[in-house]
């Protein structure tokens, strides 16, 4: 099988982990085309990228989460791409399970993503209260036959998302031209995979922990909790399932679930 892939960067300032992930992602057994983008540049990515002898685009529109990830997508000739988070680690399988997901597709593979282990403090945690409860959401997808059921993805997204973001690996040719909705800041990965979850084709979940997904204080999505800047977007995405009054609950359920991205 002829497998083209991308790992597409998001940078943004100067990061203290992203030569380790740089590095994460020239290990890989299954070797794959690496860029950077970003919307902040600086001295310290274009050192970086002169180190690692990895191109280097800058975002000339507006930045942001949104625009980084779908200016960095559109950045993509291959087939295939994951975008890769600059705190995040990417085990040295990663690419050769994308490609070993994608041959088992039943229809065709829309996305591709694995299991998990956060980073916190150093320290490699894998597992914990979210992760277990992840781990049980996506039970479902883990047979082959279910991996193009519209039904079943649907239902498992309805009670929040436990796809892990930064693992997940695009099929582009299968996906519309962009995937991120701009309005979002926190949810823009919950909504993105609601609306490809009505597509016809496959979520290829492989249950093997592929990254390592680094918590810490400076991560967007702590700053985000600790603003309370996500409840408003919570209730978006649940009303997308459910009547306005059990969404409400849904929404005070999961809200108690943030305190696991805090340190």
């Amino acid at each position: 099988m002829n497998f083209s892939h991308t790992f597409v960067i998001c940078a943004y300032k100067e990061s203290p982990y992203l030569e380790e992930c740089i590095k994460s992602l020239q290990a890989q057994t299954l070797k794959s085309q690496v860029i950077m983008v970003t919307s902040t540049p600086c001295e310290f990515l274009d050192e970086i990228s002169r180190r690692y002898q990895i191109p280097l685009i800058v975002n000339p529109g507006p930045g942001g989460i949104v625009e980084d990830w779908n200016f960095g997508y559109h950045q993509v000739k291959t087939p295939y791409l994951t975008l890769a988070h600059q705190d995040d680690l990417y085990y040295e399988g990663y690419t050769e399970h994308f490609c070993q997901g994608v041959q088992r597709a039943r229809k065709k593979a829309l996305i591709f993503f694995s299991d998990y282990v956060e980073i916190r403090q150093g320290q490699v945690v894998k597992e914990n209260k979210l992760l277990k409860i992840k781990r049980l959401m996506l039970l479902p997808l883990r047979p082959k036959i279910f991996s193009s059921n519209r039904f079943i993805r649907r239902r498992i997204l309805s009670f929040g998302s436990p796809i892990c973001c930064p693992s997940v690996g695009y099929a582009r040719e299968n996906l519309p031209e962009t995937i991120f909705s701009r309005g979002f800041i926190s949810n823009q990965d919950w909504e993105a995979w609601e609306r490809l979850s009505k597509l016809k084709g496959d979520f290829l979940y492989d249950p093997e922990a592929l990254v390592a997904h680094r918590i810490h204080e400076a991560s967007t999505t702590t700053e985000i909790i600790s603003e309370h800047g996500r409840s408003k977007e919570d209730a978006i995405m649940y009303r997308k399932f459910w009547p306005k009054w059990i969404a409400n609950l849904l929404v005070r359920a999961y809200a108690k679930g943030q305190d696991s991205n805090q340190l």
